[in-house]
């Protein structure tokens, strides 16, 4: 049984300090694969460089929403942005989005970042990994004016965690969903119902870590290893086999960002 986590962020300090400790943990669990997932222009650098040093790790370079203040305030950052998505190891754009739940950033600012991405990664041929909390109305105007009939927007939406109307407009849009320790822990009956009804060729798993370590281990740094809790919670939620779920997840995740 093979594993795959495509959304962790190994640069993170609670992490990088024990990169090759997390990774001999994670492939214990079954984990065999990894994507390092970059939150702004520096962190992206750093999960370029965790990716070049081991070969069962990937990047994405991205700015998150809650950044996009100080992404315009740097002259140089659309440039490094670029640069990077061009290294060796870079399989998608991400995480990029809005985020109107905390509001770190102006929502114009927000939504600038978001445009200038994806028209950037556009170029690249890459996927997304699209960050939306609080955002629905918002984000789907601006992803469906790069759409058409003869170009499709390739992607992910991160850490799903929104209800069956929300997954409705995900799927119709041809994008993949990521799973995460959220569905462990949620209380939100219409959260796991849209966890239930995914389609198994459109559901990758992701732990988001150092966050969201799953039920049982809430309250500790979160670990790709923890791929495993999320997959046999998942696959008792949907009334699969843990091996079957790990099979499609894996396939897709393949798929999607051809590692």
């Amino acid at each position: 049984m093979e594993l795959t986590d495509t959304h962790c962020h190994l640069q993170f300090d609670r992490l990088v300090s024990r990169t090759d400790e997390v990774l001999k943990n994670a492939q214990a669990a079954s984990v065999t694969r990894f994507i390092c997932v970059g939150t702004n222009v520096d962190d992206s650098q750093k999960a370029v460089d965790i990716a070049a040093t081991h070969p069962n790790v990937w990047a994405t370079v991205g700015a998150h929403p809650h950044g996009a203040k100080d992404f315009f305030e740097q002259e140089n950052h659309t440039a490094r942005l670029k640069d990077l998505l061009t290294k060796p190891k870079v399989v998608a754009v991400g995480e990029i989005g809005l985020d109107f739940y905390k509001n770190y950033s102006p929502k114009a600012e927000q939504e600038k970042l978001l445009r200038l991405q994806i028209e950037i990664g556009a170029l690249t041929g890459l996927p997304f990994v699209f960050h939306i909390r609080e955002a629905w109305d918002e984000f789907w105007p601006i992803v469906d004016s790069y759409q058409s009939a003869s170009r499709r927007m390739r992607g992910v939406v991160h850490s799903f965690s929104a209800h069956p109307e929300q997954l409705d407009q995900t799927l119709a849009r041809g994008l993949y969903v990521g799973l995460n320790g959220i569905m462990t822990f949620t209380g939100d009956k219409l959260q796991l119902e849209a966890a239930k009804l995914i389609p198994k060729n459109r559901l990758i798993l992701e732990t988001d870590a150092p966050f969201l370590a799953p039920t049982p281990h809430r309250g500790q740094p979160c670990e790709p290893k923890h791929i495993r809790d999320i997959a046999e919670f998942l696959a008792g939620l949907r009334g699969e086999q843990i091996e079957e779920l790990a099979s499609f997840s894996t396939k897709n995740a393949r798929e999607l960002f051809g590692i």
